[in-house]
């Protein structure tokens, strides 16, 4: 049975299932006076199993490609979230790696910093170390000059003192 055909079917089996509920005289679709659950099998028409087994087929039939196509297109819908989201993942390591390498900038930036405070701390005491040699060779040589001094210094009153005792007069020797 083709698709074309079964819609056909199916309004007539829906008429011929509306005609039997109307030749029932039994069941009203009405406000009714007895309880609703009174005669409930009762009133119910019997029901062809075949024409229950062939509406259901056509419901079916209906409606399944419409689901089937509806659950493939869900699934792609998934497959792609779960790409985006891989995606989303790798985006955000970047950006936590720009981060890390941001700090990694700024810690180079400060080792260079210090870098050339420990050279410019070096240069400053080959500086003060040559001034220091220099003011120790000045400081030797002015002190071996002192010394020096003070030695001719002595050595000139030496000179003076037996010379002085050489000039005092001396008693003559009786002879």
């Amino acid at each position: 049975m083709s698709v074309a055909e079964r819609p056909e079917e199916e309004k007539k089996e829906a008429a011929a299932a509306a005609a039997t509920a109307a030749a029932s005289p039994g069941l009203s679709l009405g406000p009714s006076v007895a309880s609703p659950d009174e005669g409930v099998v009762e009133d119910l028409p019997l029901i062809d199993e075949k024409a229950v087994e062939q509406l259901t087929e056509g419901l079916i039939s209906h409606y399944l490609p419409d689901l089937q196509r509806s659950k493939s297109a869900l699934q792609e819908l998934t497959q792609n979230q779960v790409v985006l989201l891989e995606t989303l993942e790798q985006e955000i390591s970047k950006f936590k790696e720009c981060n890390s390498i941001l700090d990694i900038d700024a810690l180079f930036s400060e080792a260079k910093h210090y870098h050339n405070k420990l050279v410019n701390i070096r240069n400053e005491m080959m500086m003060l170390h040559e001034k220091t040699s220099k003011l120790k060779k000045r400081a030797l040589k002015l002190q071996q000059k002192r010394q020096k001094e003070e030695l001719e210094r002595e050595q000139q009153r030496e000179k003076e003192l037996e010379r002085e005792k050489q000039l005092t007069a001396k008693p003559a020797r009786r002879t």
